[in-house]
């Protein structure tokens, strides 16, 4: 008999708490066992039927849902996967949920129940990949840039770093990025998120780290000092120009049904950069990244993958490293080190 995956659905509106437990329920390995409206109600429901997945409404009457999830993973840590409007609004409290400790989240379904067709097998994905994941409360402080070297453009000879992320990855990206001084090497970043969110994200990054952190717009001049964040609505790649390199957007179809897709990055880079290209694939759910990465070791360039210990969800680097595209594994904590030390 199937163990089926137990959901806790907490929102403060009925039609939203229906809407979400008949989606959960029509999986067939994923049970709604509970609803609350608030969470007063939600904290009691756990201790009762201990359920193995929380999806939480990032606003709520009362105690919001923020409030909620840092009191919940002080006293009983637990996978939750985030329910949230996609407005400017609703990515800052989600990017915050992400930092207390959520694994993932999603935007919530219209109100008259139509949504996109993968929307349903989306959320069970993630609710899936949450039970397995690992999750963890963000406490980092920015440390101090670490004195470097200056380092040559792209085009000067100067390595390029490309890293793809997903489920986990805002985090992951973080804890990279905070120790990276302000003449890092140029880096573009594929983190799967939805248009709406990229922007918050990148101007999160760009308040703590050292770098400049961008949103990626197109045409932008590749040089050191910078990270360019893939934007929500298409893939990013890297193009030669007469001065170096550029940045490039498309709005080519989805590739492993995610535009931008982190394959698109590392095969520009594997293309163009070959030898002088540092790949990096952290944390997340699915296989996107990994052949990108093996034709980036085959051009090349050296790579890294995040171990399974520090992942949240150890499924986009333990593809990578199974097809033989990791050429270095290392934990979280040890990545900036070793990839600032390649890149001298």
């Amino acid at each position: 008999m199937l163990n089926k995956i137990r959901v806790l659905v907490v929102d403060d509106s009925a039609l939203m708490r229906t809407i979400l437990a008949r989606m959960i329920n029509a999986a067939p390995d994923l049970e709604v066992v509970g609803s609350a409206p608030d969470a007063r109600t939600a904290f009691e429901m756990i201790k009762s039927i201990n359920p193995d997945v929380l999806t939480l409404d990032v606003r709520m009457p009362g105690m919001d849902g923020i409030e909620f999830l840092d009191l919940l993973m002080r006293q009983r840590p637990m996978p939750v996967v985030m329910v949230s409007a996609f407005t400017a609004a609703g990515s800052e409290m989600t990017l915050k949920a992400l930092e207390l400790g959520a694994v993932d989240f999603i935007g919530k379904p219209r109100a008259d129940g139509r949504c996109h067709d993968d929307y349903g097998e989306e959320l069970a994905e993630k609710i899936r990949a949450a039970k397995d994941a690992h999750p963890r409360r963000q406490t980092l402080a920015a440390p101090a840039p670490t004195p470097s070297a200056p380092l040559l453009a792209g085009s000067g000879g100067g390595r390029i770093v490309f890293v793809g992320a997903s489920t986990g990855g805002t985090e992951a990206l973080k804890e990279l990025l905070l120790g990276f001084p302000a003449n890092c090497p140029p880096t573009l970043i594929v983190q799967h998120m939805p248009e709406t969110f990229t922007a918050s994200f990148a101007k999160r990054l760009d308040s703590l780290c050292a770098p400049r952190i961008i949103e990626a717009q197109g045409n932008e001049k590749v040089e050191p000092g910078k990270v360019y964040i893939a934007p929500g609505h298409s893939h990013l790649q890297i193009r030669r120009a007469p001065h170096g390199y550029v940045t490039e957007l498309l709005k080519t179809p989805p590739v492993n049904r995610h535009r931008p897709s982190v394959d698109v990055l590392f095969d520009s880079a594997a293309a163009l950069v070959g030898r002088q290209a540092i790949g990096v694939i952290l944390t997340g759910m699915g296989k996107d990244g990994a052949l990108g990465l093996l034709r980036m070791r085959q051009a090349g360039a050296q790579t890294f993958g995040q171990d399974e210990a520090s992942c949240v969800v150890y499924g986009m680097p333990r593809e990578a490293f199974v097809v033989g595209a990791v050429e270095e594994q290392c934990p979280l904590g040890d990545m900036t080190r070793r990839v600032l030390a390649v890149s001298r």
